[in-house]
């Protein structure tokens, strides 16, 4: 499919649902995937990706931020507290803030450094048992303790069920976020990022419909 189509369904979404152009950024999701491609879509100007993995971003990241000033890297895979040190060095923003005890070793990190990477707190909108997420009923409660941490708190993700329509997944983190107060919703990936802006998605996360299928990991 490719870097300019997704760009262009993704202005066409914007117009469809009455929003300004370009107020939903791309997260281009380069995890596992070959440096070639990386660096095609990279020499095509995107400058924003997603990664899940700390050691793979601090594999790769550094030598491709040299040779194209400007670059971002978003975690969106579940973090582990134990490397959450390592992350705030490599990360612009984390998606992934599903717990209190990673939270607050983020905000101790931002402390000690006097800066820190804009966080979003991830909801597990279909209450999956298997998956990472804070709980619909404890997404209040959570965003006012991380507020409290003086986190620089940028909005909501989710990951809807495979399964299930995601649109009322989406309705319900727009929800959540407008409760809240916050403006960031981190939603829609390759399959119904569409869908995701025409329910508010500020950040879309894309990635085999960009880079093609992924090589599994060994």
């Amino acid at each position: 499919m490719g870097l300019d189509e997704i760009r262009a369904r993704i202005a066409a979404a914007e117009a469809a649902a009455g929003r300004a152009s370009g107020s939903v950024k791309l997260i281009a999701v380069s995890k596992i995937q070959p440096a070639e491609r990386v660096e095609a879509v990279l020499e095509a100007g995107q400058r924003l990706f997603g990664e899940n993995y700390v050691q793979e971003t601090a594999a790769k990241w550094p030598a491709w931020r040299e040779r194209f000033p400007g670059c971002e890297v978003h975690m969106i895979g579940p973090l582990q507290t134990n490397k959450a040190k390592q992350a705030v060095e490599l990360f612009e923003a984390i998606h992934t803030v599903d717990r209190p005890s990673l939270a607050e070793k983020l905000a101790r990190m931002a402390q000690s450094r006097g800066v820190s990477p804009g966080v979003f707190v991830q909801v597990n909108t279909g209450e999956e048992p298997q998956k990472a997420g804070v709980l619909p009923g404890m997404v209040d409660e959570f965003v006012a303790a991380v507020r409290m941490m003086d986190l620089p708190l940028l909005g909501l993700m989710c990951i809807p069920p495979d399964a299930e329509d995601p649109a009322p997944h989406f309705a319900m983190l727009a929800q959540m976020a407008a409760r809240n107060g916050l403006s960031g919703l981190s939603m829609g990936m390759s399959g119904d990022f569409e869908t995701a802006i025409a329910h508010g998605a500020t950040h879309v996360r894309v990635g085999s419909a960009i880079f093609g299928a992924r090589t599994p990991r060994a």
